[in-house]
C-alpha cells in the first residue's frame, strides 16, 4: 500500500493552579454535561460507501479530546487512516472535513451523517466533488475469552497451482517451483476458504522498490514494502498499514527471502518479521485501506497484495483455532 522545552515550567505551573481552581467550581453535574450529548456517537464505526451498484468499506473513530471537542481518525476506501481534527456533532447531525491524501485533487473530502440509534448514515464528498451514500454500524469488540485451541495446519498454497485461489479481475499470478509469483502489477490474489482466529506463517520477496500486503481476514493489511535501513512507520514493513508501527526495522536486503508469523485472536494481533517479534499483543482499531469489507465480525480469506508491483510467495501455511 501507498504511504507517503525550555523555559515552560513556570507557564506550566500557573495554569495547573488555574485548572485546578477552575475545577473546584464545576459540579460533577457541569462536568458530566459537556459530552452527554456526544455520548452516543463516541467509538468505532464500520461503514460501507455506495457507487452506483458496487459496495466499498470505509472506518471511522470519534473520541473526546478534552471536555467538549470531538476528534478522530478516518479510513476512506483507499489508504491509510487519517486523523480528524474536530467532528461537529450536534442535533444528531454529524460533520467533518479532511485534507485530500492520494488523491490528485487539493479539495478537502467531507463526510455527513445522521446517527440514528446504533446506525450511521449521510453522504461523502469525495476531492473530486463527487458524492456518495454510505451507512454505518457499530463495530464489534472481538474480545475473545481464554485463550484458543489450535487446530491442524493447513498449507494455503500447495506449491504447483492457484488451487483453493481466486482473484478479482484479470489473472496475473502464476506457481512455478513452489513460489507463488506476481510478474507486474496486476490484480489481487484471495483464498476461497475463509478464518476467524488463527496463526498464519508466510514468506516473501521483493525486488527493490517494490510493494505488497498480506490482509489478515481480508481487512487488516500487514504491509510489504522495500524497507531496508529505514526508521519503522506505520507504513513501512513489519507495520499494520497505518494503525500500528513494529518495535523496529529488521527488513532485509530486497531480492532476499524474508517471513512473516502473525497470531490474530479477535482484534489482538502479535507480528513476527524475519523471526523478531515486532508487534507484541496489540489491538487492530479497525480495518485498513483496501480491505475486502468492512464486515468485521465475520471470518474472512487470506489476501495478498499484487497492484503495487511484482511479488512472490511461498510456504503459506495457517493454523486455525477450533
Amino acid at each position: 500500500m501507498k504511504r507517503t522545552t525550555v523555559g515552560l515550567a513556570p507557564f506550566f505551573s500557573r495554569c495547573a493552579i488555574i485548572a485546578s481552581a477552575v475545577c473546584l467550581f464545576l459540579t460533577p453535574a457541569t462536568r458530566a454535561a459537556a459530552p452527554s450529548d456526544s455520548a452516543a456517537l463516541l467509538g468505532r464505526w464500520d461503514l460501507t460507501v455506495y457507487d452506483g451498484g458496487k459496495e466499498a468499506p470505509s472506518w471511522l473513530e470519534v473520541s473526546h479530546s478534552g471536555l467538549r471537542t470531538l476528534v478522530g481518525r478516518f479510513v476512506a476506501t483507499g489508504g491509510s487512516a487519517r486523523p480528524i481534527s474536530r467532528i461537529n456533532f450536534k442535533d444528531g447531525v454529524m460533520s467533518f472535513s479532511i485534507p485530500p491524501q492520494w488523491e490528485p485533487e487539493d479539495r478537502d473530502l467531507t463526510v455527513e451523517g445522521t446517527l440514528q440509534g446504533d446506525s450511521l448514515s449521510g453522504t461523502l464528498t469525495a476531492s473530486n466533488g463527487k458524492q456518495y451514500k454510505w451507512v454505518g454500524h457499530r463495530a464489534p469488540i472481538l474480545r475473545r475469552d481464554g485463550e484458543p485451541q489450535w487446530g491442524e495446519t493447513i498449507d494455503l498454497f500447495n506449491g504447483k497451482d492457484l488451487n483453493g485461489w481466486h482473484t478479482k479481475g484479470k489473472n496475473q499470478w502464476m506457481a512455478e517451483s513452489g513460489i507463488l509469483r506476481s510478474p507486474h502489477s496486476g490484480s489481487n490474489i484471495i483464498t476461497d476458504r475463509v478464518f476467524t482466529d488463527f496463526k498464519l506463517h508466510i514468506e516473501f520477496r521483493y525486488p527493490k522498490g517494490s510493494n505488497s500486503g498480506v490482509y489478515l481476514r481480508g481487512r487488516y493489511e500487514l504491509q510489504i514494502e522495500d524497507s531496508k535501513g529505514m526508521e519503522p512507520q506505520p507504513g513501512l514493513l513489519g507495520a499494520v498499514y497505518g494503525f500500528i508501527t513494529p518495535n523496529e526495522m529488521v527488513a532485509k536486503d530486497a531480492g532476499e527471502w524474508q517471513s512473516y508469523d502473525v497470531t490474530l485472536v479477535g482484534r489482538t494481533v502479535t507480528v513476527a518479521l524475519n523471526g523478531k517479534t515486532v508487534i507484541c499483543s496489540q489491538v487492530i482499531p479497525g480495518i485498513t485501506g483496501g480491505a475486502l469489507d468492512s464486515k468485521e465480525g465475520e471470518p474472512g480469506p487470506i489476501y495478498l497484495q499484487g497492484d503495487h508491483g511484482p511479488i512472490e510467495y511461498r510456504n503459506i501455511k495457517i493454523t486455525p483455532a477450533k
